[in-house]
């Protein structure tokens, strides 16, 4: 995918201590208390012995997490091609989603790209994770949280080594923040609480529409997509479906244990999307 080069002035990025290295102004952020151990699985249903290998290399000496700490705004994001990548997706989602919620006359406000490799991150509400735990978002900072040295695992996972893919995992993210900003990341979370029978269901749901927000980005930005990218996205989200990684661990396939949805589910979410380019599409999850 063609993405210009990013402006660090347009994006807010962070080091992998979750200290704030947003433009504009200083700023730190607290330190959580519960250990994010389960996303690996719950998001990407990592391989074990990866997962193992990952926590084994997440050991950073001191002297290397305080070169780290401080690290400008454009060092962060040229710390290798990975991080380029993501900063470029970044500024391309910023500047495809502020204006459809200008539209409809909704506060728009951007996430924070928080990239680490190999290390320890904390967030403001939801906890202390290392790579070990894969990309995810917390709605408490914000913070799209990406150790780039995860791309590696999922090249591996999905036998695709496509930009498309990559671009794929921060916009789902990035689905998520949409999902915040709405307020539906709260109902949802609200109904889980008042009927956990639902939680999975729901759960499932608001992976499919995080989906479905990361197809109408690609869709809204089409003049940039290359030949093979869509394909690279259709297989990535074929490969982490629910029952593809259940059958990969020698499960069998139990729907009720589904979180993100079935390869066919996550599939047609992110086709949704894309051919429509029209976010009101992604509103079939929770009609």
């Amino acid at each position: 995918m063609k993405l210009r080069r990013f402006d660090t002035s347009k994006i807010k990025v962070r080091s992998s201590d979750g200290k704030s290295r947003i433009p504009g102004g200083p700023g730190g952020i607290g330190i959580g208390t519960l250990v994010l151990a389960a996303i690996a699985y719950f998001v990407f249903g990592a391989d074990p012995m990866q997962t193992i290998t990952a926590i084994e290399g997440s050991q950073q000496t001191a002297s290397g997490q305080a070169q780290q700490d401080n690290l400008s705004e454009e060092q962060v994001c040229n710390q290798g091609p990975y991080a380029v990548e993501a900063c470029n997706a970044l500024q391309s989602l910023n500047e495809t989603w502020q204006p459809e919620f200008a539209r409809v006359g909704m506060r728009f406000e951007q996430p924070v790209l928080d990239l680490f490799r190999g290390g320890q991150v904390s967030t403001q509400g939801c906890g202390s994770a290392t790579s070990a735990a894969g990309p995810f978002y917390c709605p408490a900072d914000m913070g799209i949280y990406i150790d780039t040295g995860f791309y590696d695992q999922l090249a591996q996972m999905t036998g695709e080594a496509g930009d498309f893919a990559r671009l794929y995992v921060i916009a789902h993210e990035y689905g998520h923040h949409i999902q915040n900003l709405t307020g539906l990341a709260e109902q949802v979370r609200s109904a889980q609480q008042q009927n956990p029978a639902s939680a999975n269901e729901l759960q499932v749901r608001m992976e499919l529409q995080a989906d479905c927000y990361a197809g109408v980005w690609a869709g809204k930005n089409r003049s940039l997509i290359e030949p093979g990218d869509l394909q690279e996205g259709m297989r990535a989200a074929s490969a982490i479906g629910d029952d593809t990684l259940q059958r990969s661990a020698g499960q069998r396939i139990n729907p009720e244990g589904f979180t993100h949805g079935s390869s066919a589910q996550r599939m047609a979410a992110l086709n949704a999307g894309l051919e429509s380019a029209d976010d009101a599409v992604c509103d079939r999850y929770f009609a």
